[in-house]
């Protein structure tokens, strides 16, 4: 955005009060200035957006695109993003952009390892490159002075690296012992379960690292073949934060990458396409202490606009850990303050993982075996919530944290260069700050409430669990929790009852209601996916039970009975 586009639209979200006049009746048409403190207040918070530099973009005649921020600091950040990662790749070379990753700091056509790693520690920088699923990065910090020679040895190692026989050989033990290390990195393992029955026989289902049979057969050909195909000018973006001219940056972008292919006569490879499956894998080992259990559902891509929306409901449901200090009362998440007085989990956390046109919103949960019914069950309550009731106040303070972290995030160069180079692939451009907070102050408690219900109601959930997962609930009793979910339901619920008020689980079984679908099966767990909008909820997950009338055709019976009654004559078979 042009610089005077961005004052403008500064000014626009942060002096609201810059222009309003009162009419005072009967003063001869005197004008009295409203809202003074607040005038001086939005006076100093649009200083500080104005003050921050903005994001200059200019395109190489290939597609490359450059993008940088020049903050006047002495050190810099400067770093390619390739929109490349194992999402583009097959079951045969999976596992292949991360191989590519360590193959490029093994030396190149005029560099050997030892001169790179020595040039690197004489400019006193650091060269550093990681995989995604859908983006590959190279990105070095140096100082402001040495931006050129950063630029070059980029450069360098994208289009000139050897990939040595030796070297490949070498790099396969690494890689293995990498598998090996976040193999005992629970939480990696289980998003990995996550997104492979998530996303069965699809791209997103495969790891970063590839299998063990495909790092053991990577050759030299595919990992030449990766780069013909992928890396590509139009694929590109080269990103700067930190001391950095957008001139000189250009410039250097026109010297070193200016003869990166650009897009082939046929066009670039398409997205492979990823289709979200509701489903479960379960990895039960008791000799584990703790069960590790992640549940999410399909959620909206990076440009949706339901995007926002999710980020301020991932807010809500926050995040705990035992380790938190404070008191019980303090904390500001509604699921955290049930699972600190109930003493049911050692953590959780909420997680909103965006990809280009899907993505999976949910939880991830470290429990002991006893306690994970319950933390499973509180944990569909307040996704009901969600859905239901929640509240301007919670939703205010939600976009407040937002904002707030996500200003936090970029503090220092290479954070602001991260922030750059994954929005120019992402949304083609860098989303100044003025109008991301007021995307987000946008969202009132009614968005949130209709968006959660279109991504959370009725929707079959991805569940991946790993260690004593015994007291997991059946996958079938965890979609019919999903059936409350439904903001059409007539039912409002009150109140939120904690583990110590819930009495024993026999007597929660007697208040919860079946909800109206076929019963094909058990009330709580039938496997019908079919949606009925007018059907009731399951009412009495939280507070005292709300007795209403219930048309028992679906129960072959003429008579209207209260809910309660309904289900204590099922559960008796009487109907």
């Amino acid at each position: 955005m042009a610089a005077p586009a961005a004052r403008l639209a500064a000014r626009r979200l942060f002096l609201p009060w810059s222009t309003r006049l009162a009419r005072v009746s009967g003063s001869g048409g005197r004008c009295v200035h409203v809202g003074t403190g607040r005038l001086r207040a939005s006076k100093a918070a649009t200083e500080v957006i104005l003050n921050v530099p903005e994001t200059r973009v200019s395109p190489l005649e290939n597609g490359l695109q450059v993008a940088s921020e020049d903050s006047g600091l002495s050190t810099c950040t400067v770093g390619l993003w390739i929109d490349a990662g194992s999402r583009y790749e097959n079951e045969k070379n999976n596992g292949t952009a991360h191989f590519l990753e360590h193959m490029a700091f093994k030396g190149t056509k005029k560099r050997s390892q030892l001169d790179l790693e020595l040039e690197i520690e004489n400019m006193g920088a650091h060269l550093n490159a990681y995989t995604s699923r859908e983006q590959t990065v190279y990105y070095a910090k140096a100082f402001s002075k040495d931006l050129p020679r950063a630029v070059e040895i980029l450069a360098d190692i994208i289009q000139n690296s050897t990939l040595g026989e030796a070297e490949i050989e070498r790099e396969r033990g690494v890689i293995l012992r990498e598998m090996q290390e976040v193999e005992t990195n629970l939480q990696e393992v289980v998003f990995d379960y996550l997104h492979a029955t998530a996303y069965q026989k699809t791209a997103l289902g495969r790891t970063i690292l590839g299998p063990t049979e495909n790092i053991k057969s990577i050759n030299r050909n595919d990992l030449v073949e990766y780069i013909t195909t992928h890396y590509k000018g139009p694929r590109m973006v080269l990103a700067a934060a930190g001391g950095v001219s957008h001139d000189e940056l250009l410039d250097l972008a026109k010297c070193h990458f200016g003869n990166l292919p650009s897009a082939p006569e046929g066009g670039l490879p398409p997205l492979p396409p990823c289709s979200f499956t509701g489903s479960e894998i379960r990895i039960r080992d008791d000799k584990m202490p703790l069960a590790h259990i992640a549940i999410a559902v399909e959620a909206a891509g990076w440009s949706h606009p339901d995007t926002i929306p999710l980020m301020v409901a991932n807010t809500l449901i926050g995040n705990w850990d035992r380790s938190f200090g404070g008191g019980m009362q303090n904390l500001s998440s509604k699921l955290a303050q049930i699972a600190c007085h109930g003493n049911l989990c050692h953590s959780f956390q909420s997680f909103n993982t965006c990809y280009t046109d899907t993505g999976l919103w949910g939880i991830y949960m470290v429990c002991e075996p006893s306690t994970i019914q319950d933390m499973v069950h509180f944990v569909q309550t307040e996704w009901t919530r969600l859905c239901t009731s929640v509240t301007e106040n919670e939703v205010a303070r939600a976009k407040n944290l937002l904002k707030t972290n996500m200003l936090l995030q970029l503090d220092g160069s290479t954070p602001i260069c991260e922030d750059i180079g994954r929005q120019m692939l992402c949304y083609k451009r860098r989303i100044p700050i003025p109008e991301l907070e007021a995307r987000i102050e946008a969202i009132d408690a009614q968005t949130i409430r209709e968006v959660c219900a279109k991504y959370i109601c009725d929707k079959h959930p991805a569940v991946a669990a790993v260690g004593p997962v015994e007291q997991l609930p059946e996958y079938k009793k965890i979609c019919s929790g999903m059936y409350w979910l439904c903001t059409e339901s007539k039912y409002q619920i009150r109140g939120s009852l904690l583990p110590t008020q819930r009495g024993t689980r026999e007597e929660d079984k007697n208040k919860r209601v079946p909800s109206k679908h076929p019963p094909d099966g058990p009330f709580l767990g039938s496997s019908s996916r079919k949606a009925n909008s007018s059907c009731p909820s399951l009412a009495c997950l939280q507070g005292d039970l709300i007795e209403h009338k219930l048309s028992l055709k679906m129960f072959n019976s003429p008579h209207t009975v209260s809910i309660g009654e309904a289900y204590r004559k099922q559960k008796e078979g009487a109907l």
